[in-house]
């Protein structure tokens, strides 16, 4: 079962989070999300138990534990839809409305009548 797991300290990693399912069952991975450009926990982090009854056991015991000035948010993680963000849009509109850039149609966002 993968478990979602929120409201972690900053400077908590894979290791010591691991210390903390290890204690209701067999863990088969842990991975705290870490921001590219800074190197820093982003404060999430995904752990992984193939017992489901022993990650049911983790989410009752971890969940709604204060750790510092947080407190724990342990629940069972949804898997994604579709594919992931950002990326090449194809039919993406270019100047958007209120934002500035490029509008071929000027101010209006909507071309005029007489082109449909």
């Amino acid at each position: 079962m993968k478990l979602f797991v929120a409201g972690l300290p900053y400077d908590m990693d894979d290791a010591e989070l691991e210390e903390f399912f290890e204690k209701f069952g067999t863990v088969t991975s842990v991975k705290v999300a870490m921001d590219r450009e800074t190197g820093k926990s982003k404060g999430f982090a995904f752990v992984e138990m193939p017992n489901s009854a022993e990650a049911k056991e983790a989410i009752e015991g971890l969940n709604d534990l204060p750790i510092g000035r947080k407190v724990l948010v342990v629940k069972e993680a949804e898997d994604k839809q579709g594919g992931g963000g950002g990326g090449f849009r194809p039919n993406r509109d270019r100047g958007g409305s209120g934002g500035g850039g490029y509008n071929r149609y000027g101010n209006n966002s909507r071309p005029p009548r007489d082109r449909y």
